[in-house]
């Protein structure tokens, strides 16, 4: 994680969207149609954002309030704000509005420099919303550059209509799993494995059932409450255990040891007001692969790769060059896409950013602004 195998001077050839050939300058040819002179600059791998909630309606500003009196994300879920507020807007919403506000939320990532993301559901809470949900991303897929891996995350909370009945609002999930395999609606099934909301037992019989039909499995884990869902994770050979601010050192090398990528997500206790981060430090001495994304919801809304990169080094104590491969190849690890995006070699699809810095250890040391200047997706010139 701390060799970015940079290269001075360097050249990369794009062809057909691909990249055909990348090394020193005097070594690469240079009889392309377009040259972009980069000259001074910064050129690096598209990000890749694996863990977002990108699709939902409305808006949740009056929650800084409730935080700056102490309240905690329980304390506001249970008072009717938090996700459920969310979850009411999404249900109310159109298809058509949740395409228009994603969509404006997409050309924002991709001005930050995301050419790649991953989007999960979770704002519906019943079967026709989270279909809705879906099918809104996979339109998404199709009609904007920026590719996007859909996740299902159906049990995100648990909706009024099943409160009290947790066990019984699995069960519907899980007879609701053959139709969006079926629809092509996922790749991913996602659980959030925390006191308050799903058990341990009740993630990996759903997990389980997705399994069984060819869904990646990928657990929000050790946020709050450290349930086990990080070992749960290792147990069932997830693609990822994601947040993990908790995960003590025992799950740590449960996942290393099959693989298990640590996929976290600084932006959330930031926006929690919260001092605990995940404890990345120890997680790379242990050798659990990191991953990280902006985590991107009505609670904690940044579009901005950028940014994480930033916090990953000043709160999690990242190298800039961890903090860049988490952000990218290992980003895109963590949603089964490495051998396309993530990294600028020969035969992968030409997702390239250039930044107006002259050397990546800009990005995390100023904060707070927009480096790239030019977006590349699939050998086109998107942004610039």
């Amino acid at each position: 994680m701390s060799d970015l195998g940079v290269i001075e001077n360097g050249s990369v050839w794009v062809s057909h969207g691909q990249i055909t050939a990348v090394g020193a300058s005097d070594d690469v040819e240079h009889d392309a149609e377009t040259i972009i002179d980069c000259s001074g600059k910064t050129v690096m791998p598209g990000f890749v954002d694996p863990h977002t909630h990108l699709v939902f309606a409305g808006s949740r500003e009056k929650e800084l309030g409730m935080k700056l009196r102490g309240m905690t994300y329980m304390e506001i879920l249970q008072s009717g704000g938090g996700i459920l507020s969310t979850v009411k807007a999404t249900r109310e919403a159109s298809k058509e509005q949740l395409l228009e506000q994603s969509r404006k939320r997409m050309d924002t990532m991709m001005c930050f420099g995301t050419t790649t993301t991953e989007a999960k559901s979770g704002y519906g809470l019943d079967k026709e919303t989270e279909l809705k949900m879906l099918e809104v991303i996979k339109e998404l897929d199709t009609a904007h550059p920026m590719d996007i891996v859909p996740t299902f995350l159906g049990a995100h909370a648990i909706p009024e209509e099943y409160a009290g009945r947790s066990e019984d609002y699995i069960k519907s999930l899980i007879d609701l799993l053959p139709e969006i395999k079926e629809k092509e609606l996922a790749e991913f099934c996602d659980v959030f494995c925390e006191d308050g909301a799903f058990s341990l037992e009740e993630s990996k019989y759903l997990l389980l059932a997705a399994k069984d039909l060819g869904l990646g499995a990928k657990i929000h884990a050790d946020e709050i409450k450290n349930l086990g869902g990080s070992s749960l994770a290792a147990e069932l050979g997830a693609i990822s255990a994601e947040h993990l601010a908790v995960t003590s050192e025992d799950d740590m090398k449960a996942m290393a040891e099959v693989g298990v990528i640590g996929l976290l997500l600084p932006a959330t206790p930031y926006s929690l007001m919260q001092n605990q981060y995940a404890d990345a430090r120890k997680m790379i001495e242990i050798g659990v692969p990191i991953a990280l994304a902006t985590d991107l919801n009505p609670n904690c809304w940044t579009e901005s790769m950028q940014f994480i990169i930033s916090l990953a080094c000043y709160k999690m104590k990242m190298t800039p060059e961890e903090a860049i491969v988490a952000a990218t190849i290992n980003a895109a690890f963590a949603i089964d896409r490495a051998e396309k995006v993530g990294s600028i070699e020969v035969g992968k699809q030409a997702d390239l950013i250039i930044l107006d810095v002259p050397n990546y250890g800009h990005i995390p040391y100023r904060f707070g602004v927009n480096h790239v200047e030019t977006v590349i997706k699939s050998g086109r010139i998107v942004v610039g």
